[in-house]
């Protein structure tokens, strides 16, 4: 099986990707009735795809971030997608069936029915981004096949050797009418927001993704968009610290932090400040002894990121912000060859103005405020752009439901972080600027499916019966009054 080209100009570019997005709608109308055994074979293969593929993935991953561990590949990418795929394969028979909803009185007593059944949108598209590069198509892909749909697939550009890995295993598995990848750069992408797709799910910066739902609100395609923000860690004074702090620190080292999801800033009470830095620092040095020479430490993913991570670093220096790199080996950072590596770094108490507080970071720099009373936690979260999590450290019980109830993220964790998105029976999306939309589980195949209403009238001559037929007369009368009335 052959993958589609993707051509030099933009004008090839589009149109290459509309013959396929054509052939792929068409071959959709030959199949008719989408079988449960046709989702299944397409999700088995792209199973035994990945398990096949998994060690060039992870040769691919490690090459294009310059260092990145194999385990987190395994764990984070191949794993978690091969979970996900087996989770929809496991339950799409259930989420096929159709639903009965209650028929309207007197219709109901009448034999009127209602219900609803679960079509397939037809082609999806999905633009996935380079920090999970690998996860981020086949954990919504998963949900595209399961609801019976074609899929079309446009990876970052920032992980090339990725991209060209998933090109040759799709190819080698899919047709290109029931699955088609595109790499290439921003012209790529530009055409494939372009596109008039029956869905678009995006993974990435709000930034583009305001470009993404502008594109695509020119052809009326529906979008997800799954984004990021600022992630606020709430400790309260109920906490362990040494736990928290341990798992905090690995959900902010895993992938060097670049993950839309890691703690992008903590609140402590102020009287824990110290303890709190010397748990964190505890955390990192029994992780990682040492990190500029360590495999299993990640590497910032280019030097444009690089040059931003420590653009930020720089600036709260210029201010007279002290920053605390931990640096268990005390190795030196600037001798570095062919890696972009960051040590964990924590910022005590910026002034609210720094751009590592006013920016989602996506590294592992971790700013921490303050907080006298626990009011303040609440007021600050809902003063800044609803995040696509939040997280609370502490057995406090009142606390924990404040923060629940009171403050609006896409997720949350109670004395965890970034777990949740492992759950596949959860719905995983963002609220506001951290995103619109969610998928995974059953979420997911709901997403990616039409929901279409149907009600079976009765033989009986209902409009009649009812009054609704003219010339309207008492029993018309009779109807209205049963309506209108308090």
């Amino acid at each position: 099986m052959n993958a589609p080209q993707t051509p030099n100009t933009s004008l090839d570019v589009e149109t290459v990707m509309l013959d396929a997005l054509a052939a792929q709608r068409a071959d959709y109308l030959r199949e008719g009735v989408v079988t449960a055994e046709s989702r299944i074979d397409r999700i088995d293969r792209v199973i035994d795809a990945l398990v096949r593929y998994a060690d060039q993935l992870t040769e691919a991953l490690n090459s294009d971030f310059s260092c990145r561990p194999r385990e987190v590949t395994l764990l984070t990418d191949v794993g978690a997608s091969i979970t996900a795929l087996k989770h929809a394969k496991k339950h799409l028979r259930r989420w096929m069936k159709g639903e009965k909803r209650p028929t309207i009185f007197p219709l109901n007593l009448l034999g009127g029915r209602s219900r609803i059944e679960y079509q397939p949108l037809g082609v999806v598209g999905i633009i996935s981004p380079w920090n999970f590069p690998v996860s981020m198509v086949f954990a919504p892909m998963s949900g595209a096949l399961a609801a019976g749909n074609r899929v079309m697939i446009k990876p970052s550009e920032f992980t090339p050797a990725t991209s060209e890995v998933l090109r040759a295993m799709i190819s080698e598995v899919y047709d290109p009418k029931e699955v088609a990848i595109f790499t290439g750069g921003p012209e790529v992408g530009q055409a494939f927001s372009n596109l008039p797709l029956d869905h678009l799910l995006f993974t990435g910066a709000t930034s583009v993704a305001r470009h993404i739902m502008a594109a695509a609100a020119r052809n009326l395609v529906p979008v997800t968009l799954e984004l990021g923000g600022k992630s606020p860690v709430i400790i309260s004074r109920s906490a362990d610290i040494e736990k928290s702090l341990g798992r905090i620190m690995l959900g902010k080292t895993l992938n060097a932090g670049q993950i839309c999801l890691a703690p992008d800033y903590l609140m402590v009470p102020e009287e824990k400040l110290h303890e709190v830095i010397a748990a964190a620092q505890k955390a990192v040095a029994s992780m990682y002894p040492k990190l500029l020479d360590n495999p299993q430490y990640t590497s910032v993913v280019n030097e444009r990121h690089y040059q931003r991570l420590t653009g930020y670093l720089a600036e709260a220096e210029e201010r007279g912000v002290k920053t605390l790199p931990i640096n268990p080996a005390g190795e030196d950072f600037s001798q570095q060859q062919g890696t972009h590596k960051i040590p964990p770094t924590l910022v005590p108490e910026p002034p609210e103005d720094l751009k590592v507080l006013q920016e989602e970071i996506f590294g592992p720099l971790l700013p921490i405020r303050t907080y006298r009373d626990f009011e303040e936690t609440i007021a600050y979260i809902n003063a800044m752009p609803r995040p696509l999590a939040a997280y609370y450290f502490g057995e406090d019980a009142a606390e924990q439901e404040a923060v629940q109830a009171r403050t609006t993220s896409g997720g949350m964790c109670i004395n965890d972080v970034i777990m949740h998105v492992m759950q596949e029976d959860l719905p995983f999306g963002g609220v506001g600027p951290s995103g619109m939309g969610s998928y995974h589980g059953l979420e997911g195949f709901r997403t990616f499916s039409h929901a279409k209403s149907i009600y079976r009238q009765t033989g009986l001559n209902i409009g009649k019966l009812s009054g609704m037929l003219p010339p309207y007369g008492k029993t018309t009368e009779k109807s209205i009054a049963m309506q209108v009335k308090k």
